[in-house]
């Protein structure tokens, strides 16, 4: 398809109005990386089995390879890069940061959205909760228990600051 064929599109990301001019068959996963330079999206599997690409869409987790960026238009879109606050990383990031749930790091974005949505349902989750929450996400190291620590140690940072 050449860019004649491209058809504009409005997406709200991380606050952030932004528009491009794509094919209307461009995932929200392509749109977000090769068109708005935000890469911390993982592309794994391309076909929704893996989660290294989940974002956030109007406060629930998708994935974003097999989510088309045209049904995307006018909903509030985060990624990773959202988390942080102007380069403070968010206690789920710091979390997966000390207790080493980053591992290689691939599936840690999307590890990362789905936590963040757990928590913000559910202070305090249980190991069966936070592993029902991030069933959707594949780890390909060493397994989930660093992961579950994390999130567990983010449960318990926000339970005590607020």
């Amino acid at each position: 398809m050449s860019d004649a064929e491209s058809v504009p599109c409005r997406l709200r990301v991380n606050g952030d109005e932004r528009t491009c001019a794509l094919p209307p068959y461009t995932t929200l996963l392509e749109a977000l990386r090769y068109h708005l330079g935000l890469t911390g999206s993982k592309q794994g599997c391309d076909k929704g089995d893996c989660g290294a690409c989940t974002v956030v869409m109007d406060g629930e987790p998708v994935l974003a390879c097999i989510t088309l960026a045209l049904a995307a238009e006018g909903r509030e879109i985060t990624t990773v890069e959202g988390l942080a606050d102007h380069g403070t990383p968010h206690p789920v990031q710091d979390a997966f940061d000390v207790t080493g749930g980053a591992q290689c790091g691939f599936c840690t974005p999307g590890m990362l959205m789905s936590a963040w949505v757990l928590l913000k349902r559910n202070a305090s989750p249980s190991r069966e909760e936070i592993a029902h929450a991030l069933s959707g996400n594949l780890c390909r190291c060493t397994g989930y228990t660093k992961i579950y620590e994390a999130v567990e140690l983010a449960a318990k940072s926000a339970r005590n600051s607020s």
